[in-house]
């Protein structure tokens, strides 16, 4: 493993090449107010996250990533367009997750905030790691949650019901669960059940901290739902493929029509415009990986295209990964949004695997 000196002067390098590309560097406090950003993460990040009291400042964290303090700082502050790079020591515990990991490591990044052309920034982002990680002979996938939330939202049922499920996008079992069961495929739960029937309101009193107009408004919700007829067995089939897609990115945009999803179609064109604004690039199409669900279980704050750039060792972390962020900037723009797309890589890692120069 190498050592944090090792790891601070290959994350030094790869800063050096994000200045290059017209970064400005920025260094976010380690300590982090944690009520806004436990909000803002996702549960993988979450659970992981070391939280602390501060008696003048209150709940505190140390910094798990730079994405959301690099966003929430440009909101607040940034010029458009921008671009930031950073450089700094992350924690988040790794008790359970073997020794190949470590509860503190450094991250190098990039971001760009850019409205005038995002899949060119897209592409921006990923060419330039893949250059710098060339010598490494690293694995890339890319993928698209927009391709899955346009899926969803494009359903025929209730939008409570595709409002649950956008919810559980990034909870693979509990999102299909849901699937099911909106589909008829599996009974109502017992209780759900009686509680439908009025036999809880009668068994039962309403008790909480909810009021009982807070719990009638529950009531109609459920009863709605109960009434609604099921989603529609081709609907579940296409989506079950579409979440199991995987490909060469070059076969990506031919395969996805296949699937005859017509909410896919703008995001399918936002994908071969950012397919062709990669292979402008240089990137052979070809060697990437498409992998529709990518992302789907750790990159919950990202709502677009993501990316990972992975070792042949299967109990190594991604050496670096990304994505664009869209939404994490309208909720912490206070009214702005932008669009926006960055990544990270982990230095200690290329230096594990011999360095820039391999």
């Amino acid at each position: 493993m190498a050592s944090k000196s090792d790891a601070r002067a290959t994350g030094a390098r790869l800063l050096d090449a994000f200045r290059a590309e017209g970064a400005v560097e920025v260094d976010p406090d380690i300590l982090q107010p944690a009520e806004a950003l436990l909000d803002l993460y996702g549960e993988d990040i979450r659970a992981r996250a070391y939280v602390t009291a501060d008696p003048l400042r209150g709940e505190m964290m140390l910094r798990p990533d730079f994405t959301v303090p690099v966003v929430q700082a440009h909101m607040a502050n940034g010029a458009e367009p921008a671009r930031y790079c950073y450089l700094g020591e992350v924690f988040r515990k790794q008790d359970h997750r073997g020794p190949a990991r470590t509860a503190e490591y450094f991250q190098a990044g990039y971001e760009v905030f850019d409205r005038a052309a995002p899949e060119q920034a897209d592409a921006e982002v990923f060419a330039l790691f893949a250059r710098l990680l060339a010598p490494l002979n690293l694995r890339a996938t890319i993928g698209d949650i927009g391709l899955l939330t346009a899926a969803v939202a494009g359903l025929d049922t209730l939008s409570t019901r595709k409002a649950a499920l956008m919810r559980h996008i990034w909870r693979p079992q509990r999102f299909h669960k849901l699937m099911e069961r909106y589909a008829g495929l599996t009974p109502v739960p017992a209780t759900r059940a009686a509680l439908l029937a009025g036999q809880a309101e009668r068994d039962a009193p309403w008790i909480g901290l909810r009021s009982a107009q807070e719990l009638q408004a529950r009531l109609d919700r459920l009863r709605e739902d109960a009434a609604a007829r099921p989603i529609a067995t081709q609907d579940v089939a296409r989506l079950d493929a579409l979440f199991a897609l995987r490909c060469p990115a070059d076969q990506a945009v031919e395969a996805l029509r296949a699937l005859d999803i017509p909410a896919l179609t703008p995001a399918i064109a936002r994908l071969q415009a950012r397919l062709s604004a990669l292979a402008a690039r240089g990137i052979d199409l070809g060697a990437v990986g498409f992998d529709a669900s990518h992302g789907r279980t750790t990159m919950e704050y990202y709502d677009g295209f993501v990316f990972t750039f992975s070792a042949a060792a299967p109990d190594l972390p991604p050496v670096a990964s990304g994505g664009r962020y869209d939404a994490l900037t309208r909720v912490l723009g206070q009214g702005k949004s932008i669009p926006a797309v960055g990544g990270v890589i982990r230095p200690g890692l290329v230096a594990d695997l011999g360095g820039l120069d391999a």
